[in-house]
């Protein structure tokens, strides 16, 4: 089986909202919250350690994530900011969530933050002894940069660990985004210059497409898009949460990677949790998405995955060949009855995550 790469997944949140103890595996976490508040806010539990090892997920984009009080709807509110000062708050607990976890568990989880970390980390996993178990390496990237207060920050942030930063997920200080379109702002404009003496990669999801254009057009640092779909494959869907081919192409020319979110809302038009019919949206759908970047690009080397399990859903809302995080490996056989040769099929999964950060982490 090739490494996987998952560039998204929302486990520090997760694990202070909900009290998931990632150390399980999916299935012991579904049994523990059955019919619980956790599934009816997160629906049932994809991803745990156990889970990482069966799949060979080697290596995760853990995020720093809280939720604007606008959108804040009802239930579980630990993570939920009104204020910047709040946000900076949660979000920094997070990442220090990461820190005692590499700490506490690094046979389990390790923080990766620069090139010779991601290097030990893929030793490990080809080491001939799996059955000690091969830690999973995490690379931090913030899910809006409202925990950025001030752009003094940005050192300490990066001596922390923090090696992506996605300016939106819906509308924040520095850029349109998800439900609340708009540019970049004048402080979105001066954060992405500041984010450059760091070579912070910036991760275009949930910048709205005016935001994502200005983006491409004036950071001179890697891009990327960590979990987001291709809109033209979402006719009818008017959500500015998808990539237009605009923003595709420009990732691509920036010799980016976009990793595909498997998520059913964001793989077919009009999908509905509460119609309770997963199979309506097939892995292949997931396979429909990586393809069409495949060949905007003319080759393998930009699609990826970003699945974004865990974050607003669960098990309900991904195709039905998926359980867990583990069968993201089902995407091979797919893959490969299109064409792909396997060379190609390990590049999608995770060679090329793993080739971007080589090129652009501290080394």
């Amino acid at each position: 089986m090739p490494i996987i790469v998952d560039a998204h997944a929302d486990i520090a949140y997760n694990m202070l909202k909900y009290g998931r103890d990632y150390t399980r595996s999916a299935h012991e976490t579904r049994r523990l919250e059955a019919a619980g508040p956790n599934v009816l806010d997160n629906e049932d539990a994809l991803i745990g350690w156990s889970d990482y090892q069966r799949g060979q997920v080697a290596l995760v984009f853990s995020t720093l994530f809280a939720m604007p009080a606008r959108w804040h709807k009802s239930g579980n509110d630990l993570q939920v900011y009104r204020t910047f000062d709040e946000a900076h708050k949660l979000y920094r607990e997070q990442l220090l969530t990461y820190h005692r976890m590499t700490d506490s568990i690094p046979d389990k989880f390790r923080l990766v933050t620069s090139v010779r970390d991601l290097e030990l980390i893929l030793d490990h996993w080809v080491d001939p002894s799996p059955e000690r178990g091969h830690p999973v390496g995490m690379v931090v990237l913030m899910e809006g940069a409202e925990g950025i207060r001030d752009l003094s920050e940005l050192e300490e942030w990066h001596e922390l660990g923090l090696r992506l930063i996605g300016p939106a997920w819906v509308g924040t200080r520095y850029s349109g985004g998800w439900r609340e379109p708009g540019p970049l702002t004048k402080d979105g404009r001066k954060l992405l210059s500041a984010m450059t003496d760091y070579n912070f990669i910036l991760d275009l999801s949930h910048m709205d497409e005016k935001a994502a254009l200005e983006a491409l057009d004036i950071y001179r640092g890697p891009i990327v898009s960590t979990h987001g779909n291709c809109r033209t494959l979402l006719p009818g869907d008017d959500s500015n949460r998808h990539l237009s081919d605009r923003v595709i192409e420009g990732i691509i020319e920036r010799d980016g990677v976009m990793g595909v979110a498997v998520f059913n809302s964001y793989l077919k038009t009009g999908w509905l949790v509460e119609k309770n019919r997963r199979e309506e949206v097939p892995l292949l759908c997931v396979a429909d998405h990586i393809d069409y970047i495949c060949q905007i690009a003319g080759d393998a080397l930009h699609a990826g995955i970003g699945s974004d399990f865990e974050g607003g859903f669960g098990l309900q809302s991904v195709p039905p060949e998926i359980d867990t995080v583990a069968d993201l490996q089902n995407l091979v056989s797919l893959l490969l009855a299109r064409g792909y040769s396997d060379t190609d099929a390990a590049n999608i999964l995770g060679g090329n995550w793993i080739a971007r950060l080589k090129r652009d982490l501290p080394k």
